[in-house]
């Protein structure tokens, strides 16, 4: 199963985000859900930096661990632009949960303090 933890501020704001896990919805090469999730979620990462010039912090692997944190201290213009960005994301991988929830789980943590 895909896991995904989306990380929010006490205000709400996506802080992180970590994908791990793999769907075994279908062989590797097929697998329409894992194709899904690495689809929009990098393609939301390449937005950010495209659309913004910012370059999230990212790390990843092989095996299909991806973790994106917003930076800090950005320009409030910048932030809510990344903040669109990246509930759009959000809003296209809770789709993909819709359909195939038994390959993908989303969760959600909000910091204590900000």
């Amino acid at each position: 199963m895909i896991q995904i933890m989306i990380n929010r501020t006490i205000s709400g704001a996506i802080q992180s985000f970590a994908i791990s896990g793999h769907a075994f919805f279908d062989e590797r090469g097929k697998d329409i859900v894992c194709a899904g999730v690495s689809a929009v979620s990098v393609g939301a990462i390449n937005a950010v930096h495209e659309l913004t010039g910012i370059a999230p912090d990212i790390e990843h692997d092989e095996n299909g661990f991806l973790r994106c944190t917003v930076p800090e201290d950005l320009p409030k213009e910048v932030h809510e632009k990344i903040q669109l960005l990246f509930e759009g994301m959000l809003v296209a991988l809770q789709t993909i949960e819709e359909q195939y929830g038994t390959h993908i789980k989303i969760t959600y943590k909000k910091q204590e303090v900000e």
